[in-house]
Order: C-alpha cells, then structure tokens, then sequence
C-alpha cells in the first residue's frame, strides 16, 4: 500500500494581481506551505475570531516559483527531477503511475504539465525505450461528460461518440479509443481546440494517453495517467445558457472528484484507527486490558464499514478510478496563487491536497501471468541445461545414461511449453486491440486528463 503524494507549487504573481497591488501572503519553508489572514492579521484584537493568523500545511514536496532570483525558486526542471523521474522509474518497475494537477484557474496547472516544455513532454522525451518498442498516443477531451478524439479530422458535433467501459481485470478504458503513432508534439499540440466568446477564451480540456508499446508482448505493463483538472470560478449572470450549463457539467466532475478523494480520505483514516485500536486491543490482553471482540472500543470506535465511492458519477472519476484508491502510485500537484486576493482560492486548494494525502491506493507490478511463467521457464530450461552439462563434462558411467535423457526430456517439455505460450500471448494481444479492450501486454503508457473550467454558484 502507498499514500498519495502531495506536491505544493507557487507561482508568480500574475500581471493581473500586481496591478491591484496584490500581497504575497504564501510561504515556502521545507516540506510546509504557509498562508497567511491578512483580515486576522491586521486585527489589532482578534478576540472572538477562531481564523488562525497562519495556517501550516505539509507535503511531500512544495516548490516555490515566485522570484526567479531566489536561490530556492523552483524551476520546470527542478519539478521534473522530482516528479518526473520518479513517474518514469515507477513505470519502467511495471506500476501504474498518475500524477494531476489541481488548483484555480491560472494558478499554473497547464504550465506545470505542458509548460516551457512541462512535464508531459518531458516525460515523452526522457522515456528510456527500447528499440523494439514503438510509441502510441490517444488524444481526448472530455466535455459535457461526453468523450471524443482530438486528432482526428471531423465534424465538432458528431465526434463525441466514445464510451467508456470498465474491463474486469483491467480497470475503465475508453471503447474505441483510437491509437496514433507518436511523432512529435507538434501533431499532439495540434489537437488543442480553442473557443472564443465575448468574454473569455477557453482552452478544450483533453484526456491524452500515450502508450508506448512493445511490437511483442511484454511482461511487465505499466500506463501513466497525467491529468491536468480544470480551475475553478464563479458564474457570472451574463453568460449565455450554453456556457451556464457547460459551467455545470464541470462542476459535476470536479464536485464529483472531491466526494471520492473525500471518502477515500475517510475509508482510510477509518482503517488506520481501526487498525491502532486492534493493535492497542491485543497489546492490551497480555496486561489485562479488557478489548471489544471486534477490536475497537465499546464505546463509539470507528466503524470498519467503508463508504461507498461514487466513481462512476462522472467520466472523468470512471476514468481515473484505478488512479485513486486502486493499482496506481499517484502523485497530486497543488499549483496556487501567493496574492492575498486570492486567498480563499488558495486556501481550498490546499486543504483539498491535504486530505488527498491520507488516500491509500494499492499499487502493484503488472506482470502477465503467462509471460511471467514464460520467464520462469526458460529460467529452468537454463538451470537444467547447466545441470546436463555438469553431467557430461563429470560423469561417464552407463548409469547416468538414463539421467541424461530425463534432463534431455524435461528441457524439450519446457521448450515447447514456452513456444505454445508465446504464440497464445502474442494471439491474445492482438486480439485485445482488434477488439478495442485496453492492451493486455504494455510496457508503458501515459496520459493526461483534463476537464474544463468549473463555475461555483
């Protein structure tokens, strides 16, 4: 079992916020992110006011990118040495690995991923690949809670006609989810649709994935999920109808992914306590502490009964649902503002990456379990073979004879068992991909998801 990881980025104040005489009310010391109430702060007499003037929160990493002149400023690259390296050996292990950004909008979530270059390129181009493996990319955006391909050519309306399924072995997977061949980001870029009204430019919010697949199967698979979520804002009356109800299908999925990362966050701070009390319970028998028979107190302990997770309220949750809580080491990018104007903003966000943090997923190696028993076979065909010749080269009595055919045998049997199994892998694979079920030998993969902007009412 792994907990999530949490990363905290600052970025600079905005041209917008220098204007109005924005303050820097965030700080970075360590591993703990600081924000300071100027409303408390500047309280001569605080009394009655329960608001901390300062409130602490740790994470696992945080990075400051608000003065390019300080020597602790955090640059792309410092962000990809830390996260980028670790998605990378986390995937060549054979674990799925997802790493998203959240935060308002403008706060840098885009810039983190996509950036000058940012990290989605970045692990594109430092993906240690193998000469027999070829790289594949899927490139959707989800809108409306609907689904569709932004590289390929066609009619705006009619091209939402994916559907996403749910594999039982393999976790969600979008049907008919189309596979390009990966060249430059130039042809990825391309898919990036941009609509224009009279009050702002949206940029479509896309679900990439990437797979980088061997041309034969392959026993270890991995996929990187890379998502950047949308921002948050509020509505504004003189939107069109449109764009109110466009506000509301984001707010469902983001809505929708704070319940999960919220219950999931409860299950297991529940399962810890329940665990302490069991562990507290039996220390106690040996120095006759009576202990409850279901291991928690009589009194009002925490339930073992896990709440419900609502993954498929949304498609993007369905989406993601083996990247929290289930196979996946995941990775939260919290990118917030340090003005004081956007204080509320930034507070939300950091309490929201603070509770991600007590999500438990349970990541393992993805191995096929025939190639997997392909390797062990020919591991023993090795050891076998080693054994023969031992025999040869020691002993040239008649009575190994008989000794030598046995091992002659059993290395034929294995041989063959290793032939059938490789052609029933290399079948199975190709027709999981004519059937349009998620490739059942990957070597790697990674995608982005992104949602688009979220109106709070």
């Amino acid at each position: 079992m792994a907990n999530v990881r949490v990363a905290v980025r600052v970025r600079p104040l905005s041209k917008r916020e220098t204007k109005e005489g924005g303050r820097i009310i965030v700080e970075v010391d360590g591993k703990v992110a600081k924000i300071r109430n100027l409303k408390v702060d500047n309280r001569p007499d605080a009394f009655g006011d329960s608001r901390e003037k300062v409130v602490a929160f740790g994470f696992d990493y945080c990075y400051c990118s608000v003065n390019p002149e300080d020597p602790q400023y955090a640059s792309q690259d410092m962000v990809f040495q830390d996260l980028g390296t670790e998605v990378l050996s986390g995937a060549a292990k054979g674990y799925n690995i997802c790493l998203f950004a959240y935060g308002q909008t403008g706060s840098g979530k885009t810039y983190t991923m996509l950036g000058t270059p940012g990290l989605f390129i970045r692990e594109e181009d430092s993906a240690p690949l193998p000469s027999s493996c070829r790289i594949k990319v899927s490139f959707l955006e989800i809108y409306n809670e609907r689904v569709r391909d932004l590289l390929k050519q066609s009619d705006q309306k009619k091209s939402y006609t994916l559907r996403v399924r749910e594999h039982p072995e393999m976790g969600p997977y979008v049907q008919g989810e189309p596979l390009w061949s990966w060249r430059s980001e130039t042809k990825l870029n391309s898919g990036k649709c941009w609509i224009s009204n009279n009050k702002w430019k949206r940029q479509s919010c896309p679900h990439r994935q990437a797979i980088l697949e061997n041309n034969l199967p392959s026993e270890i698979a991995s996929k990187i999920n890379l998502v950047d979520l949308a921002g948050s804002e509020r509505a504004d009356p003189s939107y069109c109808k449109d764009r109110i109800t466009e506000g509301a299908n984001i707010n469902k999925s983001l809505v929708t992914l704070g319940i999960v990362i919220s219950t999931l966050a409860q299950n297991s701070q529940a399962f810890s306590s329940c665990q302490s009390l069991s562990s507290a319970a039996s220390d106690g028998g040996d120095s006759g502490i009576p202990s409850s028979p279901s291991g928690t107190s009589s009194g009002a302990g925490p339930s073992r009964k896990q709440s419900y997770i609502p993954y498929r309220d949304s498609v993007l949750t369905w989406l993601l649902k083996d990247s929290l809580g289930g196979n996946s080491k995941t990775i939260m990018v919290a990118t917030v503002s340090p003005s004081h104007t956007c204080y509320s903003e930034t507070m939300s966000t950091l309490r929201y990456a603070s509770n991600a943090k007590h999500i438990i997923n349970k990541p393992r190696v993805n191995e096929d379990a025939n190639i997997k028993l392909i390797r062990e076979l020919r591991e023993e065909i090795g050891r076998l073979k080693a054994m023969l010749l031992s025999f040869e080269l020691t002993n040239y009595s008649p009575l190994n004879e008989e000794k030598d055919e046995n091992l002659k045998e059993l290395i034929l049997q294995n041989e063959l068992k290793v032939g059938v199994l490789g052609g029933l892998s290399y079948a199975l694979h190709h027709l999981g991909s004519r059937s349009h079920l998620p490739p059942l030998f990957l070597s790697h993969g990674c995608s982005l998801v992104r949602t688009e902007r979220l109106y709070l009412v």
